[in-house]
């Protein structure tokens, strides 16, 4: 039994086949509509989402099982009191395959070293978000066919973006991967990130201006200022806008560049870009669920 509690918990080759598998779902769906029949996924998602939890449940209808949950901490016996452990005693009793968001991070790998079932972590605290990454690199492999060689922009807050730091993990695995780190001060990517970066070899720069890096990126990823990791308002209200990615900006990039985002957006990425054909960030959601539809299947053994 395994369990997806970071990006690096599989191998480049197993990640390689899952990206196969998830484009072969894409290109004949219906030749997968059952191979999940008599399968449970429940969802257990302690904090808000409406992307993750529905493509979780998406992918595991489109597969032919079936899903059970809840949405928040209020609506399960975390209310009253019940550890992570002893929910996922009684989830693996229910289910046979689990994915859970929480806000305190490694509350997934508690919930796996307890679990009789696979756990997906679909993201606790500012730490991993694995499946987001899955989807981030399925997106950019099938739309611009490698890693190899790319700068990628990440833009905002990068010091508790758990997208971000899972993001680069995967990155770095890849040759000649170039990172522009775009933030203000206060939303630095952590030092031990930047460590992790030294550590490879790999190029980065931290800049402020998003000005200054489009012209030169393969990819731009943007992220929001995420209120729910913020201590006190006045900080969050102050950096929130920092970042507006609008037409004029998107003048000074490369026709062949792509804006990825994992949502959702507030006011980071003015309206009028959706209309551009370098912002792919919907099509990116799309990709998510595939790639969930195959992970899923890989974790239950169910061969693609």
């Amino acid at each position: 039994m395994r369990h997806l509690l970071t990006p690096l918990d599989l191998s480049v080759d197993e990640l390689e086949k899952l990206m196969d598998d998830a484009a072969k779902i894409k290109a004949d769906p219906e030749k997968y509509a059952h191979v999940c029949d008599g399968k449970i996924i429940a969802t257990l998602f302690y904090e808000p989402s409406t992307r993750t939890r529905l493509s979780f449940e998406a992918a595991m209808l489109r597969l032919g099982g079936k899903t059970m949950g809840f949405a928040t901490a209020d609506s399960s016996s975390a209310a009253k009191g019940e550890s992570v452990a002893d929910t996922i005693r009684i989830i693996s009793c229910f289910a046979d395959i689990a994915a859970m968001r929480h806000p305190k991070e490694g509350s997934t790998t508690v919930a796996a070293s307890h679990a009789l079932i696979p756990v997906i972590n679909a993201g606790d605290g500012g730490h991993q978000h694995p499946t987001q990454t899955l989807t981030d690199l399925m997106t950019i492999r099938s739309l611009k066919g490698t890693f190899n060689g790319m700068t990628i922009g990440l833009c905002g807050d990068l010091k508790f973006g758990r997208t971000v730091h899972s993001l680069i993990r995967a990155l770095l695995r890849y040759k000649d991967v170039r990172f522009i780190l775009i933030s203000p001060d206060e939303l630095k990517l952590p030092d031990y990130m930047i460590d992790e970066i030294k550590k490879t070899g790999a190029e980065y720069e931290e800049i402020t201006k998003l000005e200054d890096a489009m012209p030169r990126l393969d990819i731009l990823y943007m992220t929001r200022v995420q209120r729910e990791r913020f201590f006190n308002e006045e900080d969050y209200v102050r950096l929130k806008d920092f970042y507006i990615l609008d037409m004029p900006k998107m003048e000074l990039a490369k026709d062949d560049m792509i804006v990825l985002h994992p949502l959702p957006r507030v006011n980071e990425i003015a309206v009028e870009v959706d209309s551009d054909p370098r912002a792919r960030y919907f099509e990116q959601v799309q990709y998510g669920m595939y790639i969930r539809m195959a992970l899923i299947c890989m974790l239950l053994e169910i061969e693609i």
